[in-house]
């Protein structure tokens, strides 16, 4: 089991303070920030059946359980698939779980990530356990996206605030993962990663920096029609889909707040400021607005995994980007 990350610490030492725990707490925060590691320590504490001051004791019984997987009172419940549903099913095994008596006589724990993934009938389903748990049951939700989960869930929880390193914690810590990083790179990178310093590790492992360098690349020759915009669509058929809008969403933000304040530093990275800052001034507020709103509905059916035609989406996207300069 992996340690906890340094500023989870203050939290941690408040939670494990707690004489009485919740009977459901849904663990809050932006994804890559470790809530899934601060989440499995706590189950092992309240699993363990000697536990220390600030820690489970890794000694006894349920705690050599927990090392091996196979412990019978922690229930953990994901989608069956990456980036696919919690279906009801699922959640109906796990209220069969919850009914059930603690086979080592203490709690039982379930571990249920991300929350949000559940289908409108699997978050029905998991209502009454939340209202009613069976026994000595907590559960721990995780969520990246909390407005996400119906409003009944989030109620029945007692929500908690995932701690979010500073910028100075998430570079140390990023650095010490990653030393061949210089400090600009560094930074560079968990910029684009959201301030989240795990998902910054993520992003280098899969070369986001040289994605978003072919991004930009191909913006910059699409705005001097050196490229068309289905070439360019066609071009980015490997790149994620869900990284293209959250650049897309996040340069239409920049251009918006460089109209209203005229301060280069609102445009974000360095690698798209002179474009932000040259469309800023040619293009008329209203289509930039009319843009965000497009690619924000958009981004939410890339993220819900709409049924989309990736090469026409990308197209759509595309021309509108390149008539931006034109005011009229």
């Amino acid at each position: 089991m992996l340690e906890l990350y340094p500023w989870q610490q203050p939290l941690w030492r408040q939670l494990v303070a707690r004489r009485q725990h919740a009977h459901a707490y849904l663990m809050q925060g932006p994804a890559g920030i470790g809530k899934r590691v601060l989440a499995e320590q706590l189950a092992a504490r309240l699993l363990c059946l000697q536990p220390l001051e600030l820690s489970a004791c890794g000694a006894c019984k349920s705690c050599h359980l927990l090392a091996a997987a196979t412990h019978p009172d922690l229930y953990v419940l994901e989608p069956e698939e990456a980036d696919k549903a919690i279906k009801v099913d699922q959640v109906r095994e796990l209220v069969d779980f919850v009914v059930q008596t603690p086979q080592l006589g203490g709690r039982k724990l379930v571990l249920l990530e991300p929350a949000e993934a559940m289908n409108p009938n699997a978050a029905n389903a998991l209502l009454k356990s939340l209202e009613e748990p069976a026994g000595n049951t907590i559960m721990l939700l995780i969520s990246h996206q909390p407005s996400r989960l119906l409003p009944t869930i989030r109620s029945r929880c007692v929500q908690q605030a995932c701690p979010l390193p500073s910028e100075a914690e998430s570079l140390a810590w990023l650095q010490l993962q990653q030393p061949q990083l210089d400090d600009r790179k560094a930074l560079e990178l968990l910029l684009l990663a959201g301030g989240s310093p795990l998902t910054a590790v993520r992003l280098f492992g899969q070369d986001v920096i040289g994605q978003r360098e072919k991004v930009v690349d191909g913006v910059k020759k699409l705005l001097k029609q050196h490229i068309s915009p289905s070439q360019l669509a066609e071009s980015w058929n490997a790149l994620p889909l869900p990284l293209l809008f959250d650049w897309f969403c996040e340069w239409s933000q920049g251009l918006l707040r460089y109209q209203l304040t005229s301060d280069p530093a609102t445009l974000g990275l360095e690698d798209m400021r002179t474009v932000l800052q040259y469309l800023a001034e040619k293009a008329a507020q209203s289509k930039v607005l009319a843009l965000q709103d497009w690619l924000l509905l958009q981004r939410q059916k890339v993220l819900g995994r709409a049924n989309l035609n990736r090469i026409l989406l990308l197209e759509a996207l595309l021309v509108q980007w390149a008539s931006l300069p034109a005011k009229g």
